[in-house]
């Protein structure tokens, strides 16, 4: 009686343990995927993949982080002006490295409930940040002139949340009364600050 309890009890276990769920990004199907805006290409983790016989070295190269310009990719430049703020937000679906190349930057982050813990440092050319995937952070320009970095997003998909934009600036909006609780200011403080986002 005692062994089929044991017996019943591991099988349960088991059946628990092997049942639990790892999300991420797919793990690569090849060795690499340039990837195409073309039907015609292969189609390998959610992207049209060029060729693997057609693929050259520069199809890995880039030379225009020393522009501004473009920042909507895994890799990104980001530059600041006098005083400038990347304003909070977070990417659900990645962690991200901050290296500042130029100027003075105030970057941190904050830890989960209830703590509420901010981590926080100031940068100075070539020192480096790191923020976990999924926490609020956020960049600003200590400097009366220019700064820029250069961040990269452990994922091909990192997401993002602006926090004021996606709380202030949604569509519908969210309900007056809402905001007022959780906020705890008067209703035209949050229409205030609505009308912002609109």
């Amino acid at each position: 009686m005692a062994n089929i309890r044991y017996f019943t009890f591991t099988i349960a276990v088991l059946a628990l343990a092997s049942s639990v769920a790892y999300a991420s990004d797919p793990g690569p199907l090849q060795d690499f995927c340039v990837a195409l805006d073309e039907s015609k290409a292969g189609f390998v983790n959610g992207n049209f993949c060029k060729d693997p016989l057609l693929v050259t070295a520069d199809d890995f190269f880039y030379s225009g982080l020393h522009n501004a310009g473009n920042t909507s990719n895994p890799v990104v430049r980001i530059d600041f002006a006098p005083n400038g703020l990347n304003a909070p937000h977070s990417h659900p679906r990645a962690a991200e490295v901050l290296t500042c190349l130029e100027g003075t930057l105030y970057a941190g982050f904050i830890s989960t409930n209830p703590q509420h813990r901010l981590f926080a440092k100031i940068l100075h050319e070539g020192d480096v940040f790191v923020f976990p995937r999924g926490l609020i952070h956020f960049q600003l320009n200590l400097g009366k002139t220019k700064a820029r970095a250069m961040a990269a997003l452990s994922s091909q998909n990192p997401g993002i949340i602006t926090i004021a934009n996606t709380i202030f600036g949604s569509n519908p909006p969210i309900p007056t009364d809402i905001l007022t609780k959780a906020f705890q200011v008067d209703k035209k403080v949050i229409n205030h600050i609505q009308n912002q986002f609109q």
